[in-house]
């Protein structure tokens, strides 16, 4: 069984391919986030990295938070990658799904570390991967989004079909994708098949920051969940 990481941001597209990921068998022993030179959010959608920490111990899944700094960025991704790797890590899991430019840079990255990337999502449609996502038990809500194409009360809100719906609205007027491939939107999920704990946001605000609207969360809490056994 090949030993892996999951790049992980917090978001809907990484749970899914992690979720896949370990249906494949692949065994994944650590969750990689970047985060800001200070330590304080993480440089993928801006979140406190403190959450992203609890989500970790939710899933049950160690993780490893990266600082990173200006154009020092893709060296000091590649400084984590080959810790995992002095620790006999193989390969790299990434939700990617069909941007070339960051494939390519994936496949760069895990080269300079003698690793092989995975991109389970990859070509995949977006609308189909949104369905799976739902259908497979998880629960995320929309914690960023751009000012252009939503309003404050999307944050907060579940991804779920309905959801779906008005994305599709919007499309028909907005360059958006279902998946908010291109930072229309982003999301942190709170439960699903993987998780041991739930995540509940027990205090947030909203605030806008260069034009994206963020669901400042400011304290969540683990909960106990029990799964259907049948």
């Amino acid at each position: 069984m090949d030993r892996v990481f999951a790049s992980w941001s917090g978001g809907k597209d990484c749970c899914l391919a992690l979720h896949r990921a370990v249906a494949g068998g692949l065994d994944v022993r650590y969750l990689a986030n970047t985060v800001s030179g200070d330590g304080e959010r993480s440089r993928s959608h801006g979140i406190s990295a403190s959450v992203i920490r609890r989500q970790s111990e939710a899933l049950g899944i160690p993780i490893m938070q990266q600082r990173t700094e200006g154009d020092n960025y893709e060296a000091q991704f590649i400084t984590m990658l080959k810790v995992f790797r002095k620790e006999g890590i193989e390969g790299g899991v990434f939700g990617d799904i069909d941007f070339n430019p960051h494939r390519e840079w994936i496949e760069k990255v895990c080269k300079e570390a003698g690793m092989t990337p995975h991109l389970p999502l990859w070509g995949d449609d977006q609308k189909k991967l949104m369905e799976e996502f739902i259908d497979a038990g998880f629960v995320a809500v929309v914690i960023a989004a751009k000012a252009e194409f939503f309003g404050e009360e999307v944050l907060g809100q579940t991804i779920d079909r309905n959801f779906i719906k008005q994305l599709e609205e919007l499309g028909k007027t907005k360059d958006i994708t279902p998946c908010g491939e291109a930072g229309e939107y982003h999301t942190l999920v709170i439960d699903g098949p993987l998780f041991k704990k739930r995540l509940e946001i027990t205090q947030s605000r909203k605030v806008e920051r260069e034009g994206i609207r963020f669901l400042d969360i400011l304290s969540l809490e683990l909960q106990s969940i029990t799964r259907s056994t049948e």
